[in-house]
């Protein structure tokens, strides 16, 4: 194996933070004030649209959410290109959610 062979075998342990994004809400200071146990917060999308998911903040994939054995998971339904891919791996800062649309 080449010696990029091996460094670049390294970097499948780093650990990543993945997050999922059920949607956005745009909420005026006055009303997260009074926010408490059993408030609604109204996101702008759908429950039957594709969530995303965020490496580093960055869209990588879309899934739909799926109960397994009780928990909930996101089952991937699409994954970015490539480029976008990398780009949400190294913490690039171009925008890459259009290359998921």
């Amino acid at each position: 194996m080449t010696e990029t062979g091996m460094n670049f075998d390294r970097l499948f342990d780093v650990e990543m933070n993945v997050t999922v994004r059920f949607g956005t809400a745009e909420v005026p200071l006055r009303e997260v004030v009074r926010y408490g146990v059993g408030s609604m917060i109204e996101l702008n999308r759908s429950v039957d649209e594709p969530v995303e998911l965020l490496i580093n903040d960055h869209p990588f994939a879309k899934g739909e959410v799926v109960v397994v054995d009780g928990y909930y998971g996101v089952k991937v339904t699409e994954i970015g290109s490539p480029e976008s891919r990398s780009k949400s791996l190294l913490g690039d800062a171009e925008d890459t959610s259009e290359e998921l649309a």
